[in-house]
């Protein structure tokens, strides 16, 4: 027997707390009878609808992807452009991607059915380390990278602290490559927090998440997470470590 919430969660429905709103609205029925109560345990013979709609169970699936550029990090696109569940036409389950990369920045991105493990992975208060490395526009002095681990000031609020360091630069070109390293997710927020100490991102590429890189990927290539992959990812979410 299962918490109810978290076996719509587990169908990819909605993450665990959209799935407790669901229920507690009355949009949630086991076998005909409206449920309230996000105690409501059910098993696998229970037939279960949201809002009117059968649950299709699934069993949870986790994949990683090295992202190209120019793919958009959505299940589907209404301009018909290539999404990164195009890159999984064998895997019949509903899959979504956890958080999103920019069309233009490649790298490291999950995708998953698994609506609890999604929310825990995307949640600001989990601090989920992610590793970009950076080409720029220009050579940045010492102190724009310390402005960069110290926070920045943006639109939308101050970046928490980041881990900054320059990798390498080029004096002809006028380039250098970066590696930072973030646990938040604002919008294009690596290539805000380059712009803002005036600095511009030329190419971008998500190199880590958490505990995991793309070792032994190709752009366009995809793998499916170990057990321990998955089982660290959810300790490092939920502890820290």
């Amino acid at each position: 027997m299962e918490r109810l919430q978290k076996v719509i969660a587990h169908a990819g429905v909605a993450s665990r707390r959209k799935a407790e709103e669901l229920i507690t609205q009355g949009r949630v029925t086991v076998n005909g009878k409206a449920i309230k109560e996000l105690g409501t345990k059910v098993g696998p013979n229970d037939k279960i609808e949201v809002d009117g709609v059968p649950l299709e169970r699934e069993e949870p699936v986790y994949f990683m992807l090295y992202k190209p550029r120019g793919v958009i990090s959505a299940a589907k696109d209404d301009k018909d452009r290539k999404t990164v569940v195009d890159f999984f036409p064998h895997v019949e389950e509903r899959i979504y991607p956890i958080g999103r990369l920019d069309y233009d920045t490649s790298g490291l991105i999950l995708l998953t059915n698994d609506g609890e493990f999604a929310n825990l992975l995307t949640h600001p208060k989990y601090e989920i380390d992610k590793v970009y490395v950076a080409k720029i526009k220009g050579i940045p002095p010492r102190e724009k990278i310390r402005q960069l681990q110290r926070g920045i000031m943006l639109e939308d609020g101050k970046t928490s602290p980041a881990r900054a360091k320059v990798l390498s630069i080029d004096k002809g070109k006028q380039t250098a490559i970066v590696e930072l390293s973030i646990h938040e997710g604002k919008n294009r927020q690596v290539r805000r927090m380059f712009e803002a100490i005036g600095h511009p991102v030329l190419k971008l590429k998500r190199e880590r998440y958490a505990n995991l890189d793309l070792r032994g990927l190709n752009a366009g290539e995809t793998r499916e997470l170990t057990a321990h992959e998955v089982k660290q990812l959810y300790t490092k979410a939920q502890t820290g470590k």
